[in-house]
């Protein structure tokens, strides 16, 4: 690769070169560089053997169908033509015509990755056809978008930088210099965007069928909201879907990639027509659109970009759905009656609060150091804890949420409950939380990112524990203790950990649980308020709480005890909700 690289430098640097300009004393052993005017072309043995080749010589259009069908790693699409179709397919389908003798069927290709530097390369139906036979692939506008986020980059900061210029706060030649010198930031600022953007579409693929019907659902809402077109963009209809239910078969990354671009029209539009670009904290997000050299000098001047309110919409939008997925902000939207602003600052707040850029750098950091399945179970476990975060403060935040004074209010208090979060779990789950910080460590999960995931499942209750440590003056750690002590005391750990294995794949069971699951956690909030005004140690004053209830608390022992002989379905979860309610309101 160094040698290729040096050899392509210096054709790169002639005035005028092409690939007859190829040293070819640089090429490996059997190597060629062939021109696809030849009527005939000779392989060398090891391109024969390469490509599984047996004829001598070939025509130039066969020696590509080779190269299209041979087993590799990865197919790179570099130039202009659509060179793969779904078997399908006509070729009169595909609308270009200088191609076709070039051009095969999806099942043909022997890659294991296609990427996609070019304009379609594949046609839509083709990528899907190849996905489902377990080949990887996004879409043209996924693996290209890089050169239309660069763009909107230059025009951003050129924007910024002329009105400077005309202020007299810099020269046209100082404004040139600038942008040379901030050339590597604006490169790792797209590479980033772009990063997150497929990191977004495997973190989906990886839920596989348990998405289907959320999919499904924000398909309808994208048709009832004008913006999709299911036959035009090559998604599933609803019998198709129907059929990949059951043969357990989810949407492909190149569908995926389709939602993912709809939804983020969607949610963008959403925002631009509410006051949440208004809202003073998201600047920061629009601060950290541009290199650094520009926050340090030119805060002002980006604080009144013309596009103000556009870029702080698209930075939402993108933090949004590239961290937790396309379905995440319009099915929380769905569920509670919210707006997407609504969710979209619950969201911003959740985020803020526990700190989570930092926990997903770190997820990141481990790139090819652990391997994809690791990653991305870290990922739902961080998904899941922003999701309950998010729809807790949609819950008791009020709306509009204040977004800064959320934050200003439960930032300090999750920070403690986060860092002592050991000492506070009961026994059982302290166990539990442990056994996987070790797990995790095994796979070589530095130390501190270990003990952060595996409490992870616990930490969404810092919220209620932080509001009634306010509420009651008591200190948050004593709070913690008596919430957590409560929560293995009457059950709760064990009810909602059925609850979400409840959910299922139909999103109905879901909403059910996920009601069943914030009930329950209201329950225990409820309950912790009661008891942290007893004196004395934890467990003595769950018990002298207890004993001044102690018919319900009976009743509610006696429910569990049943409960213990097998696994516990949604009537029962609805019964040991509804004693426990009672037991909260001292009947």
């Amino acid at each position: 690769p160094a040698v290729s690289y040096a050899e392509r430098r210096r054709l790169f640097e002639l005035p005028r070169s092409s690939w007859r300009d190829y040293d070819e004393t640089l090429l490996s052993k059997g190597g060629m560089i062939c021109d696809r005017s030849d009527k005939s072309i000779t392989p060398t043995p090891e391109v024969r053997a390469l490509l599984g080749i047996g004829e001598e010589a070939l025509p130039p259009h066969e020696l590509i169908r080779a190269i299209l069908r041979s087993k590799i790693d990865l197919l790179w699409f570099g130039g202009i033509g659509t060179y793969v179709k779904s078997s399908q397919e006509t070729h009169a389908d595909v609308d270009d015509y200088s191609n076709d003798e070039l051009r095969v069927d999806a099942p043909e290709l022997g890659c294991k990755v296609i990427g996609e530097g070019a304009n379609l390369g594949m046609t839509q139906s083709a990528r899907i056809e190849y996905g489902l036979a377990g080949g990887r692939v996004n879409t043209d506008f996924i693996d290209n978008s890089g050169g239309v986020d660069c763009s909107d980059h230059e025009v951003n900061i050129k924007i910024v930088l002329d009105e400077v210029v005309a202020a007299g706060e810099l020269t046209r030649e100082e404004r040139d210099r600038l942008l040379g010198e901030m050339t590597d930031e604006v490169s790792a600022l797209v590479l980033l965007d772009n990063y997150q953007q497929s990191q977004s579409i495997s973190i989906t693929e990886a839920q596989g069928t348990a998405l289907v019907d959320e999919h499904a659902r924000l398909m309808r809402l994208l048709e009832h909201a004008g913006l999709l077109d299911r036959r035009l963009e090559g998604l599933p209809d609803e019998s198709t879907l129907a059929e990949r239910r059951q043969r357990k078969q989810a949407l492909t990354r190149s569908e995926i990639a389709v939602l993912l671009a709809y939804s983020k029209i969607y949610v963008l539009g959403e925002l631009l027509d509410s006051n949440l670009p208004d809202e003073p904290l998201l600047v920061e997000d629009l601060v950290r659109y541009f290199p650094e050299p520009m926050q340090r000098r030119f805060r002002p001047a980006i604080e009144r970009h013309r596009l103000r309110r556009e870029l702080i919409a698209t930075t939402v939008t993108n933090s949004i759905i590239n961290r937790v997925g396309p379905t995440f902000i319009v099915r929380l939207a769905q569920e509670t009656g919210a707006q997407v602003s609504d969710v979209a600052r619950a969201y911003t707040a959740a985020r803020d609060v526990f700190a989570m850029r930092s926990v997903w750098e770190e997820i990141e950091a481990l790139d090819n150091a652990l391997s994809a399945d690791q990653q991305s179970k870290m990922w739902l476990d961080s998904i899941h804890l922003i999701e309950r975060a998010t729809r807790w403060f949609l819950r008791y935040g009020g709306r509009p949420l204040d977004i800064s004074a959320c934050i200003e209010e439960f930032e300090m208090d999750i920070v403690v409950v986060a860092a002592q979060l050991i000492d506070l779990l009961a026994p059982r789950a302290k166990a539990r939380i442990r056994r996987r910080s070790r797990r995790l460590r095994e796979q070589n999960v530095p130390h501190e990112l270990a003990t952060r995931l595996a409490g992870m499942e616990k930490l969404p209750s810092a919220c209620d524990v932080a509001r009634c440590a306010r509420d009651s003056g008591v200190p948050v750690e004593r709070v913690g203790k008596v919430y957590f002590a409560l929560g293995e005391r009457f059950g709760f750990d064990r009810l909602r950990h059925a609850a979400r294995h409840l959910a299922g794949d139909s999103p109905f069971k879901q909403a059910a649980a996920n009601a069943n699951i914030e009930d329950l956690l209201s329950h225990q909030a409820s309950l912790t308020r009661q008891v942290v005004s007893h004196p004395g140690r934890v467990k003595a004053a769950i018990t002298a709480w207890s004993e001044e209830r102690v018919s319900a608390v009976r009743r509610l022992d006696s429910l569990l005890e049943d409960f213990e002989a097998g696994p516990l379905d949604l009537s029962m979860l609805t019964i040991a909700e509804r004693e426990l309610r009672r037991l909260v309101e001292g009947a």
